[in-house]
């Protein structure tokens, strides 16, 4: 197959509020995440032909995105669900490129919306299989595991994931649409309450409600439908640790070291060429193995490397500037790829990198079960 680097852009995005939504469903939700990115992009809905949408995590339903394009009055050529967690935005981004290449739409809207903040989040709560007995509730304990291997490999400390929590609520002061504007200190990282010992609270993502939408075309496309200042998609890649983690031979590597590689790849680009990165971050300790992973430090570096301001803004690596998981929203990483676009485009006021031209996000889904990667540019 032909090398798909700077064929394909996104040309739209649009989001809720995040916080708190009560009465409200995740179908409306999303249908208002789509409107604004229709309104940001200034097409006619009537060239939207693919529909794609991650199911809400707190409440499965079938055929969740033909009910979501019902709602905003489109029939699509190209409809789906990808269940892979938190990656399955960008492997949706993915999905509705395969499918332009095959022909079979032009233009899709890529969706997400969930409500465990005012909703049920049974999902985020429940026993973890037959580890239930011994205590394992939810995904906060094995987290904890591995942030736990992490220092016990490579000495990394916890005041090293307190800097990550820092940067991003430093960020998501400078946010007017950010669920938690409240900046933090490392003595405020380390009085906070353990979740699941060796992480605190503000090594712990939000939990919101809200939504958010991309609209995806092709550079050509985007020309004759006259949208003014698309992003476009240099790099994609995607690998998926797949088993328990309880199985699995190492726990501090993730699917980011294989995903980002097929992604810097396709771009022709390495880590040092990026201006800002936007690494799902449901805990701090995966920004920090995702960052080793990607390669902007060696395993077993990411504490150091996260010190002394080097992922906040006005550092080496800006890294989530708009909050990220843990101070923007804890929505599963659509968040991310807006932030990454409207830093390229230059929207971004008072948290703007400076001439921002490149840029890595990053997306995973489970206890690092899977990992999407995504490189845009201008």
């Amino acid at each position: 197959m032909e090398n798909l680097s700077e064929k394909y852009c996104i040309i739209g995005v649009g989001q809720t509020k995040y916080g708190k939504h009560p009465g409200r469903t995740t179908i409306d939700m999303n249908v208002e995440a789509i409107k604004n990115a229709i309104e940001d992009c200034g097409i006619d809905k009537s060239s939207i032909d693919a529909v794609l949408c991650k199911y809400p995590t707190s409440t499965f339903s079938s055929f969740y995105s033909l009910q979501v394009a019902q709602a905003i009055g489109i029939v699509p050529k190209v409809s789906g669900v990808i269940d892979m967690g938190g990656a399955s935005n960008i492997n949706l981004i993915q999905y509705a490129i395969t499918s332009m290449e095959l022909g079979q739409c032009e233009t899709a809207v890529i969706s997400f919306a969930d409500n465990p903040l005012t909703g049920s989040r049974n999902a985020y709560t429940k026993p973890w299989g037959d580890s239930g007995v011994h205590g394992w509730f939810g995904t906060p304990p094995a987290y904890g595991m591995i942030a736990q291997r992490h220092m016990d490999l490579y000495g990394t400390k916890s005041e090293q994931l307190g800097a990550i929590a820092v940067a991003a609520h430093k960020h998501a002061a400078l946010n007017p649409n950010a669920q938690s504007r409240k900046e933090i200190t490392i003595e405020d990282h380390q009085n906070s309450k353990f979740i699941a010992r060796p992480l605190h609270l503000y090594d712990c993502c939000l939990v919101s409600d809200g939504g958010a939408a991309v609209i995806v075309t092709s550079v050509e496309n985007a020309k004759k439908l006259g949208v003014s200042n698309p992003v476009t998609i240099l790099g994609l890649g995607q690998s998926h640790p797949s088993w328990d983690i309880e199985l699995r031979k190492e726990i501090t590597v993730s699917g980011a070291k294989e995903s980002g590689r097929m992604a810097f790849e396709m771009a022709g680009l390495r880590p040092q060429d990026m201006d800002f990165a936007q690494i799902y971050d449901c805990f701090s300790i995966v920004n920090l193995i995702t960052l080793e992973d990607y390669g902007f430090c060696e395993k077993g570096e990411g504490g150091s490397f996260v010190e002394n301001g080097r992922i906040e803004l006005g550092g080496a690596l800006p890294v989530n500037t708009s909050g990220g998981l843990l101070s923007e929203t804890g929505m599963p990483g659509m968040q991310l790829i807006i932030e990454g676009v409207r830093q390229i485009r230059g929207e971004c006021s008072d948290r703007q990198v400076p001439d921002a031209k490149l840029g890595i996000i990053s997306n995973q889904g489970g206890i690092m079960s899977t990992h999407a990667t995504m490189i845009l540019g201008r």
